[in-house]
């Protein structure tokens, strides 16, 4: 349960606004430290104070757009808040020179919309559907 006394130091803290759009999109009023942003514009903040945080919950993002899913954040960004790297992809050096020049930019996952994969068939189908051949009367079908 979120505690009167912390809800109104959010709000101090981040601003009216900002306030009422976190309560809106992830139901909890947030303050931290910003980290880092990504190349989608999700912005990346840190709580490291345990007295404000729950442990385990000090790490979060915010979407930059408005229908969000998880597949919108990149596996360097995903790896810091999952905790499995300490330092946030913008500070730590062994991120910073892993990036080959050749590799492709990340992308979400389009499932679901209209930029989704769509497989389509060139063989030719084992069965065809079957076509009457109708014969006018009186003619023989020799």
């Amino acid at each position: 349960m979120v505690s009167l006394a912390r809800t109104i130091r959010n709000i101090r803290r981040v601003g009216l606004r900002e306030w009422w759009r976190q309560m809106q999109y992830i139901g909890d009023a947030k303050s931290g430290r910003l980290v880092g942003t990504d190349q989608f514009g999700n912005r990346y903040f840190e709580n490291t104070n345990p007295e404000e945080e729950v442990p385990g919950r000090h790490r979060w993002v915010d979407y930059a757009q408005h229908e969000y899913n998880a597949t919108q954040v990149p596996p360097e960004w995903h790896s810091w808040i999952h905790h499995i790297r300490k330092d946030p992809p913008t500070q730590d050096p062994v991120m910073q020179n892993l990036s080959p020049p050749w590799k492709a930019p990340w992308i979400e996952n389009l499932t679901g919309t209209r930029g989704a994969f769509k497989t389509y068939n060139t063989t030719k189908p084992k069965y065809e559907a079957w076509e009457p051949k109708a014969i006018p009367r009186g003619q023989s079908s020799s």
